[in-house]
């Protein structure tokens, strides 16, 4: 059964996604990229809806095409190539696992 949506809910996710903005426009910023906090908001939308409907589905090969979609996700919004976005994926992966050692409790895009 789906778990009813409750404030605290809400609120840990949206303190989720400001994280995972956060780590999302540090390292986009540390690879050069020009864009603003706006398009790292949208980049962990996007990240959070792909994640989702990944999700549903299971196995390796639902995670694989989840992650293809990122990095097509990923290019559009920064305008990068293949390989740019893949170290920017990577980079972003091992920033939120540090910063999920430190906030374990919350849900959400992390």
């Amino acid at each position: 059964m789906a778990e009813p949506i409750t404030s605290s809910l809400v609120i840990g996710f949206l303190i989720s996604l400001l994280v995972s903005t956060v780590v999302i426009y540090f390292t986009t910023k540390f690879f050069g990229e020009k864009e603003g906090f706006g398009t790292a908001v949208l980049a962990a939308i996007i990240g959070t809806v792909i994640y989702s409907m990944a999700y549903a589905f299971t196995g390796i090969f639902a995670s694989i095409i989840g992650g293809i979609v990122w990095l097509l996700a990923l290019q559009r919004l920064y305008d990068i190539g293949w390989m740019r976005s893949l170290l920017i994926a990577v980079v972003i992966w091992i920033f939120a696992a540090i910063v999920s050692w430190f906030l374990p409790t919350l849900r959400g895009p992390l």
